[in-house]
């Protein structure tokens, strides 16, 4: 084995990856809604296309550094396997938020728009934060389950295609991601959630993550 990988090179890791994937979900948003104006549908698929392309692209970039984690829901149930410390686990949060922030802020300038515009789309409902806990709960077995089970290899594909799909089969379109939620607050376009509707996405992709961890512990006690 190798030498365990310097803090701040998984930090510079997860910001980087965090920021790429959000240029990934915005930008591909903004050019889907610009390509396919008349066709959600369409918008949606060009959207999801691109997300699931570049997550698979992402984990196999960094994982092998950070873990390519990207999101604090991954991390908090690392941190609760004993994975990471807890100072860890709140730096790499922090790298996935001011990266998943820079993220938006890069893709927005690549449209030629506001480098920062507050989303007005609203997203507010029980069905839709029911979709967020789905969302999250299958993201963290598809992780786990692959690792567990001694196929880590296959985990950036499967957490492609799994994201790719939950967009369409969730009626949130599966954000999955409280730091993709808060950077997403940051573009008035297609990918974009108005601020007032962040706090519940979060709050249920944590609940999630907590009925996540139990489940995993049960179905897979063993690991590979």
């Amino acid at each position: 084995m190798g030498e365990p990988v310097s803090l701040p090179r998984r930090l510079v890791a997860e910001a980087v990856g965090t920021a790429f994937l959000i240029v990934a979900v915005v930008g591909s948003g903004i050019m889907a809604s610009r390509l396919s104006p008349n066709d959600v549908g369409l918008q949606l698929l060009e959207n999801a296309a691109a997300t699931a392309g570049a997550l698979i692209g992402l984990i196999l970039m960094f994982g092998g550094v950070s873990g390519a984690h990207f999101n604090p829901v991954v991390t908090l149930v690392d941190r609760l396997f004993g994975d990471l410390s807890t100072s860890d686990a709140g730096a790499y949060v922090l790298a996935q938020i001011g990266g998943g922030c820079v993220g938006t802020v890069i893709a927005n300038l690549m449209f030629e728009l506001p480098a920062i515009e507050l989303s007005t789309k609203d997203r507010s409902s029980p069905a839709l934060w029911l979709s967020e806990f789905v969302a999250t709960i299958g993201l963290l077995l598809v992780i786990h389950g692959c690792v567990r089970t001694g196929r880590a290899n296959s985990v950036a594909y499967a957490v492609g295609v799994w994201i790719g799909g939950a967009y369409f089969f969730t009626s949130s379109t599966s954000f999955a991601n409280p730091a993709v939620t808060i950077a997403r607050t940051l573009s008035d376009s297609f990918a974009g959630i108005a601020p007032s509707s962040a706090p519940m996405f979060i709050v249920m992709q944590l609940v999630g993550g907590a009925a996540a961890f139990g489940l995993i512990a049960f179905i897979y006690p063993q690991r590979s």
